[in-house]
């Protein structure tokens, strides 16, 4: 289960990315902060592809995706928000940086998963640590915890998204939790996770109790639910709290501690088991809370990193320097990789 190592690694290493940017590039923290789409624009070594929402698929927590080509490639959806499409496209900045970078990759190797749910998760650690300066973030987070009402305060003295805001806030829960933005429909928007399996963009939580009687009232709502997970698994109970925010609902939930009640013991933890696997490549026997691949119906193996398909885009040897590459690592036109040729 996700837990508060995952948290603090994502930080971590999304520190570690903003000191890595900084000295490829200059001032490029800076740029990006008063406009990140704008920025990633100019930079020749990327393409920056305006997309269908519906064409950037589940894969990340945002609307958007990365592709590390050749060329790499940055694919946000064109009808986001401004503030939202900054977000999205950090968020995909921070996927190829962590891809080809030996420092950024090391990290994985300590992962039980190979790095998969660190990557996504220091990915939008590395955009709200852009978009939200310290400074700001405590001027409006207590230090007991985030409420939902201070989150919509956060977000309306920032230039930053709803996401960023999100994230930033679930940087400071004092308990396992959630913190959703949702639509008015109940469907999940975006989701920042802390100590609990991560849940499905786009996933419906319109029914469950406390959200639906905020998304059915005035917005704003408290009590104790369980968040839903993919197959209608239901998660454990949660305290809870809503408030609206400009056409969204924001919801803050943890296992304890909640900051807007004077006491609030834990939770019984109700919460999903993970189900058993045999990995189709390496034999291992392993668990996984993870979504199933859409085409074998079988989540990653965290030893090997692969689902049951064949793989795609494999890596190459360097005759060089004798190490397995990803593409990306590769001139079109030599057989050595970047670091060799």
């Amino acid at each position: 289960m996700v837990n508060y190592v995952l948290a603090g690694a994502a930080r971590t290493q999304a520190v570690a990315m903003i000191t890595e940017l900084e000295a490829i590039r200059s001032g490029a923290v800076e740029r990006l902060t008063q406009g990140a789409l704008a920025e990633l624009r100019t930079w020749p070594e990327l393409t920056v592809k305006d997309v269908p929402e519906n064409e950037t698929g589940q894969g990340c927590s945002v609307a958007g995706a990365y592709d590390y080509g050749p060329p790499p490639r940055l694919s946000v959806a064109a009808s986001a928000s401004h503030a939202r499409r900054d977000f999205t496209a950090l968020h995909e900045l921070g996927h190829h940086l962590q891809r080809t970078s030996f420092d950024l990759i090391e990290p994985f190797s300590r992962e039980p998963d190979g790095g998969l749910l660190l990557e996504d998760a220091a990915c939008d650690a590395f955009a709200a640590e852009i978009l939200l300066p310290a400074h700001l973030v405590d001027q409006h987070l207590d230090a007991k915890g985030p409420t939902a009402s201070a989150i919509t305060r956060l977000w309306a003295a920032s230039n930053a998204s709803r996401m960023a805001v999100c994230v930033r806030a679930a940087q400071h829960l004092p308990a396992p939790g959630h913190v959703l933005l949702l639509k008015t429909t109940g469907h999940l928007a975006f989701a920042a996770s802390h100590g609990l399996p991560p849940l499905r963009r786009g996933g419906f939580q319109g029914d469950i109790p406390v959200i639906e009687r905020a998304l059915t009232g005035p917005g704003r709502a408290q009590g104790r639910t369980q968040v839903r997970y993919r197959d209608g698994i239901l998660g454990r109970e949660l305290h809870t709290d809503t408030a609206p925010m400009d056409g969204y609902l924001v919801a803050v939930l943890v296992a304890d501690s909640a900051p807007w009640r004077p006491f609030t013991p834990p939770t019984a933890d109700t919460g999903p088991r993970s189900r058993s696997y045999i990995c189709a490549n390496c034999d291992e026997h392993y668990r996984s809370f993870d979504p199933a691949c859409q085409r074998c119906r079988t989540p990653v193996c965290p030893d090997c990193g692969r689902c049951a398909c064949p793989p795609r885009n494999p890596g190459r040897t360097c005759p060089g320097c004798f190490i397995v590459h990803p593409p990306a690592m590769f001139p079109a036109d030599s057989d050595r990789c970047l670091d060799c040729s």
